[in-house]
């Protein structure tokens, strides 16, 4: 079954959600404000997308700047990283979709047709 973890108040997220309806899509929704993407599903999404660890954060979002993590990005390990991520998911890219195999990060309705 699918994962995806969303924000209600965020329209790609509620876009993510029609398309997955109108697809009759099997799914689990879990808001990723109340409940972040554990380390381990972040590391599998990590590996997704080549190790590429900005594609996982929310980089437009006001925690993200606030916190100023483009500047400490550089230098963080992976784990510090994921830890991160993992403890707050306002930090996380949105929406999240993980399936068995594969997952995606945005919602590109292109993309999320291959899934």
């Amino acid at each position: 079954m699918m994962k995806l973890y969303h924000y209600p108040a965020c329209n790609s997220c509620k876009k993510a959600l029609a398309f997955l309806e109108k697809k009759k899509a099997t799914y689990k929704a879990i808001d990723i404000s109340e409940k972040a993407p554990s380390q381990a599903e972040l590391k599998k999404m990590l590996a997704i997308y080549d190790g590429q660890l900005k594609k996982l954060f929310n980089t437009s979002g006001k925690l993200y700047r606030e916190l100023g993590i483009s500047k400490k990005l550089p230098d963080m390990t992976t784990g510090e990283a994921l830890k991160l991520l993992a403890s707050n998911g306002m930090l996380v890219k949105r929406p999240f979709l993980l399936t068995d195999k594969d997952g995606r990060v945005g919602f590109k309705e292109e993309e999320w047709k291959k899934l």
